[in-house]
């Protein structure tokens, strides 16, 4: 466990073929079910400070209290994953540490001199950044709200993994503002 941070909650893979990575997962390694939004709504989203019109697709499924987090980027949009892929790579891109208190959390590790290189927001209070920590392939750290609706998104995800038989291996995402 990391002292800064606490656990780290999710394992993120950048892929370029989102059914491809589901499939690999939930038929080779028995993990899922995936929960699949086709394109997420994301809002606010800035690369280096400045807008830009990221659109993604992405799955999560849980092995344990460990979230997997595939993630699709779906146009040419400046962002940390475009950076990633351009690069030559692909698979785990990020780790993300989660949190109930954003803004302490963001203030103390900024002033131990994290700079954020990409943040955005997925519905009420589910606030992320992506700190510029790359330093090698697959260093970069998120930061991840989960004090509202995409905290119960994630407890649903984790609670359908439990006993998971392998039907039904990718699901919807549910609507955020029902949960």
């Amino acid at each position: 466990m990391s002292r800064f941070f606490g656990e780290v909650r999710q394992a993120g893979y950048v892929v370029h073929d989102i059914h491809e990575a589901m499939t690999y997962w939930s038929e080779t390694l028995g993990i899922g079910p995936w929960f699949y939004a086709d394109r997420v709504p994301v809002e606010n989203f800035h690369y280096r400070g400045k807008p830009s019109p990221i659109q993604v697709s992405v799955a999560l499924a849980n092995s344990g209290p460990l979230q997997i987090e595939l993630i699709q980027q779906r146009n040419d949009a400046p962002s940390m994953y475009k950076d990633f892929l351009d690069a030559g790579r692909t698979g785990l891109q990020h780790m993300a540490y989660w949190t109930e208190d954003f803004e302490a959390d963001l203030e103390r590790l900024s002033q131990q001199g994290l700079a954020v290189g990409m943040s955005g927001e997925v519905g009420q209070r589910g606030r992320y950044v992506y700190f510029d920590t790359e330093t090698h392939p697959g260093t970069v750290i998120e930061l991840s709200e989960v004090a509202g609706p995409k905290g119960k998104l994630f407890k649903l995800i984790r609670e359908a993994s439990l006993n998971w038989d392998g039907t039904q291996p990718v699901r919807p995402f549910p609507d955020l503002s029902t949960l």
